[in-house]
Order: C-alpha cells, then sequence, then structure tokens
C-alpha cells in the first residue's frame, strides 16, 4: 500500500491569520512547525496501518515549508517548485491512497483563510459547471492517475463542501470556523493525535480495497473569474483561454491534470502585476 499525503498550512490546527502563512515572521516558523506534525502524525498512522511507502508532498506556497528533521525516516518528502503536477506532486509514483492534510475552503467561501489557489488574483473557479477549490481539483487529479482520495482534514466549512466530492473519504475536523480569520481549534498535540489515529484506521479500512481504476481522459470546461479586470486583461493574453466578461475567463482541457497546470500557469503569471 503506497500513500501519498498532500499537506498544506491553512486548514493546520491553530491556524488562523495571513501572517501565520507566510514567511518571514515567527508566527510562520511557529505554523510551518505544527504543519510538519501533522504531516508526520499522518505518515505514522499510515505506516501503523499497514503503509509500505509512503510520500508527503509540500503543498502550500513556495513548497518549501515542511522541516524534514521532524519526520520518520522511512518518508519521502516531495519539496519545491515548479513541478508539473503542483499539490499533487508525488502521483507519478503512483500511490494507492491519497491524504489531504490541512487543507481548506475554496474562494468566497466563510472557511478559514479560504482562498482557491491564488488568492490575490483568482476569485472563484468552477470546473463543469460547479464552483471548486484545491481539494476538488487536486483530488480529481490524483483519481484521474488512479489513486484514492481516503482522508481529509481541515476546518468544518472545508469538510461540509468537499465530502461530497469524494463520499468515500474520511473526514477529521481539526478547527471550527467563526469566520475568515477566527474560530475554535483543537491544540496541535490534540490533532496530531487524532490524524494519526484517523490515518491508521483508513489504511487499514482501505487495505482489501482494489486499486481504483484511472479515469478515462474527458473533456473539462473550466472558469476562472479574477479578483480585477486588471487581472482578466492578463489572463486573457493567453490564445487558449476565452473572455467571458471583464473579470471571467473559460478554457477547455482533455484532462483534469490539463486544468490543473494551466491554473498553475495562470498563477505564475500573475506576479507580474505585483
Amino acid at each position: 500500500m503506497k500513500v501519498l499525503i498532500s499537506t498544506d498550512i491553512e486548514g493546520i490546527a491553530g491556524v488562523f491569520h495571513p501572517e501565520q502563512v507566510r514567511a518571514g515572521n515567527g508566527e510562520y516558523e511557529q505554523a510551518r512547525r505544527w504543519m510538519s506534525r501533522e504531516a508526520n502524525a499522518a505518515a505514522l498512522g499510515a505506516f501503523e496501518g499497514g503503509a509500505t511507502q509512503v510520500w508527503i508532498n509540500d503543498s502550500h506556497g513556495g513548497f518549501r515549508n515542511l522541516l524534514p528533521d521532524l519526520f520518520d525516516p522511512r518518508v519521502r518528502l516531495v519539496l519545491g517548485k515548479p513541478r508539473t503536477l503542483g499539490m499533487m506532486a508525488g502521483l507519478e509514483a503512483t500511490p494507492d491512497v491519497v491524504f489531504m492534510i490541512g487543507y481548506h475552503a475554496r474562494a468566497q467561501s466563510r472557511g478559514i483563510l479560504a482562498h482557491t489557489i491564488n488568492s490575490a488574483a483568482f476569485a472563484r473557479v468552477t470546473l463543469d459547471g460547479e464552483e471548486t477549490g484545491e481539494a476538488g481539483l487536486y483530488g480529481r487529479l490524483a483519481e484521474e492517475r488512479g489513486a484514492r482520495v481516503a482522508l481529509l482534514t481541515g476546518d468544518d466549512v472545508f469538510g461540509a463542501e468537499t465530502l461530497p466530492v469524494f463520499p468515500g473519504a474520511r473526514f477529521l475536523c481539526v478547527k471550527t470556523a467563526h469566520g475568515y480569520s477566527s474560530g475554535v481549534t483543537e491544540t496541535p498535540t490534540a490533532a496530531c493525535e487524532a490524524i494519526q489515529l484517523a490515518a491508521r484506521e483508513t489504511i487499514e479500512g482501505a487495505a482489501s480495497l482494489d486499486r481504483m481504476p484511472k479515469l478515462s481522459r474527458a473533456e473539462h470546461r473550466c472558469e476562472l473569474r479574477a479578483q480585477s479586470s486588471a487581472y482578466a486583461d492578463l489572463f486573457g493574453q493567453w490564445p487558449a483561454l476565452e473572455r467571458i466578461d471583464a473579470v471571467t475567463l473559460a478554457f477547455d482541457g482533455p484532462c483534469i491534470e490539463h486544468v490543473v497546470r494551466t491554473l498553475n500557469c495562470l498563477s505564475a503569471m500573475s506576479f507580474m502585476l505585483r
């Protein structure tokens, strides 16, 4: 049983404020430690449940937040960018199961630090007519590659919007959102203990399941609402994108990977306007 753990920071217990997720200050240094501990707890639980190999993908910002010396030596870490599969780098190793640890709700929701890929440039993303966030996009990418989305952790808003997309997955709530930067949280220690147990039980339950078949390639329609017309002007320079209105663009992709890679390229382009 091979497991890929994709770890973000906004859904980690104790994380509520933007300063905690931005490098260069003491609050971030503490938050990245909590992030590393939750990811390692998920790995320990996976090994206890019968996993033979575990990869952990650093899926926040510049993808170099995790502290390698805090991890079990059996773990392999996926760090740095650019990378083709973004928050799901590691799928190349053909994992059977995917965990999403510390994920957050989509843009324009009431989740803690909610956004989709790029909070400065992207206001809303829809896939085939349904509003989606990072978990929805990357989880579908995992399924496209034949990996089963099995465990999700984050705040209650994230869980409510994401579980219907992956009905077979297990969700562990580590904090409750009262707003964008407020709520109630488990302590880091309590969150890690709960994550380790959930990971173990998830792998024990998945051990008897066959590997998911890879999804057949299918055409997908993605619409992106930019945060301003300036960003839409910039993104509209890409010939494959269709301008819908002042702030909305659309494009078609032959598979989920194509959609994800296009969005990540647009996100990178957005730094031209900062």
